[in-house]
């Protein structure tokens, strides 16, 4: 269980943070810097939240949870010691990656096949839902960068990377399924 009674705790004054394992890194780490965007690219899913409704807006409220649980696994290194920690810390698990796979094959099946690549816009939701996807791939760019030089969950990257698929789908069918996509126009502005 979380508690958190006191909010500031001075302990990152001098530019350091603890991780999962209470090891002490500069904020400025990598693996901070991974899990500090998942904590960016939630702020911005709930900016998206403000302009949906629905089974969007529930759809959305599990990914928000993901993101948490992507955060928490990020900032807990050591997965080698998984097994013998007295509580076992959180992990992405495959299935949430295939849970995004079946409602992006859903949402998929009523849009009509892409003619040209989407410039992001339309909607504010799909608008704000584009910014997620950018933020998302950002967020997996830096774990793929992670994983060079420390062990990283492969579902955790597996995930985001359905999860920047998701949010372009998702993105379309907020854009009166694809009907309103703003398209590239290639050369347009010569």
């Amino acid at each position: 269980m979380v508690v958190l009674n006191k909010i500031y705790t001075r302990g990152g004054d001098k530019g350091e943070t603890a991780l999962g394992n209470g090891t002490r890194v500069p904020k400025h780490a990598p693996r901070v810097t991974a899990y500090g965007t998942v904590d960016e690219l939630n702020a911005t899913l709930g900016m998206a939240r403000l302009h949906a409704d629905g089974d969007t807006d529930a759809a959305l409220a599990r990914i928000q949870n993901d993101l948490f649980d992507l955060g928490a696994d990020l900032c807990t290194p050591d997965m080698d010691r998984d097994a013998e920690a007295e509580y076992p810390p959180l992990r992405v698990a495959a299935s949430q990656a295939t849970r995004l796979e079946s409602e992006i094959d859903a949402m998929n099946a009523a849009l009509e096949p892409l003619r040209s690549f989407v410039l992001p816009g339309g909607t504010a939701l799909a608008a704000h839902l584009h910014l997620c996807r950018t933020v998302a791939r950002r967020a997996e760019r830096l774990c793929t960068d992670l994983a060079t030089a420390e062990p990283v969950n492969p579902d955790a990257v597996k995930y985001l990377n359905r999860l920047s698929d998701w949010f372009f789908v998702a993105a379309r069918m907020a854009n009166d399924e694809g009907r309103a996509d703003v398209l590239w126009t290639p050369g347009a502005n010569r």
